[in-house]
């Protein structure tokens, strides 16, 4: 060994070796602990799901090679970002990518200070023409002479940040683009949304986000239980990217507990394991009370012939409370159970919602948990018992 360690020759062979298997087992660990939601972001708008109106009017400016000021917004989780990622590397290539995009999230950098230096400073720098790219670069690859400058969470910016980029747009329009994404188009001032064009992205329906999620499960090799995909669905909202995270962090879990079970726990952590995701496994990932606390809640709000029923729901809300359940969730999953019975009548629905509305606010306004809940069942509990 220690002959090995003061051979030259020895010591060369060894660093040319270790650097020969560098590259492809670097690429292959950076692949395997790539958060899921990266590993399958849409590489071209092709891939883009369940935004067909959007993706086809930015295929015909592809074409074109002519894009105008551009305002994505749309609840999280849809697609914004990626969609524009997705086009400018089918415009640029990964030879241009670097040096015509400026990508910034304006939640982190929000001040006119930034307007200022950085993306003033991007917008202004005049355009070199390529050089060592062959005619097929161009071919693939449109290449358009713009710069495209991102800004993401762009309703985060300060009004003096985005008064000042509405002159930058004009002033710097021939040789650079912009792409404003934001969730709420309302926080974007009127005379900058006037400059861009507006694509609204929808929440993902079900089908194409469950297409999505079993695409996922298959190249991961994921064994889903029945429902788990419509389950996914549900907890997110929408939301594609937590949909994907729910999955991931759920297929860890099953890694996990089959390592523990084979007695393997010094073993590393796959991704993908052979037992079943089960329904139960995604809701407690996803924080969703289970069916039967809530029946449980339920029970105790029906009004009694004798007495008060403040003992049997303070009693439910107090053990809800212990367990640690959120009482957002609790909110929410009640409402759902509530507005859509068809046993309630209609005027006992519309003073339901006013009590989920009231406890939602104050719940926002940072008010006790235990009291929260404990307040809307009794009131939910009085409104049924006709009183």
């Amino acid at each position: 060994m220690a002959a090995n360690f003061f051979s030259n020759k020895a010591r060369a062979a060894a660093a040319f070796s270790s650097s020969k298997q560098k590259p492809t087992e670097g690429k292959e660990e950076q692949s395997r602990l790539q958060p899921w939601v990266e590993k399958y972001r849409p590489k071209t708008l092709d891939d883009v799901a369940a935004q067909d109106h959007t993706t086809k009017v930015l295929q015909r400016t592809l074409q074109a090679s002519n894009l105008p000021h551009m305002l994505f917004y749309g609840p999280p989780g849809t697609g914004k970002t990626s969609t524009i990622l997705a086009l400018a590397k089918s415009l640029f290539g990964p030879a241009l990518y670097r040096s015509r995009i400026l990508e910034l999230n304006a939640s982190d950098e929000r001040g006119i200070g930034i307007v200022r230096e950085k993306v003033k400073g991007f917008a202004r720098v005049q355009l070199s023409h390529p050089t060592g790219l062959d005619a097929e670069y161009f071919e693939k690859y449109p290449c358009p002479p713009f710069k495209i400058i991102i800004l993401d969470e762009a309703d985060s910016m300060t009004q003096d940040a985005q008064s000042a980029l509405r002159r930058t747009m004009e002033q710097y329009s021939r040789i650079t683009r912009f792409c404003l994404v934001c969730n709420y188009v309302t926080r974007i001032i009127e005379p900058l949304a006037s400059r861009c064009s507006k694509f609204r992205f929808k929440p993902l329906d079900n089908s194409a986000a469950g297409d999505r999620l079993a695409q996922i499960a298959q190249l991961e090799k994921l064994s889903l239980e029945n429902g788990v995909v419509d389950k996914l669905i549900s907890c997110s909202d929408g939301d594609l990217r937590r949909a994907i995270t729910y999955l991931q962090s759920a297929a860890r879990l099953v890694g996990a507990a089959k390592a523990a079970k084979d007695g393997d726990e010094d073993e590393e952590m796959k991704d993908q394991g052979s037992d079943m995701i089960t329904v139960s496994t995604i809701e407690e990932i996803a924080g969703v009370v289970p069916e039967s606390v809530l029946d449980g809640l339920i029970q105790s709000l029906q009004p009694k012939r004798m007495g008060s029923p403040y003992e049997a729901v303070s009693k439910v809300v107090t053990e809800i409370v212990a367990d640690g359940w959120s009482a957002t969730q609790i909110l929410l999953q009640l409402y759902r159970r509530m507005v859509y019975n068809d046993a309630i009548p209609d005027i006992q629905k519309n003073k339901i919602v006013l009590v989920f509305s009231e406890m939602d606010k104050r719940l926002v306004d940072g008010a006790d948990e235990h009291l929260s809940i404990l307040d809307v069942a009794l009131k939910i509990s009085g409104i049924l018992g006709g009183t």
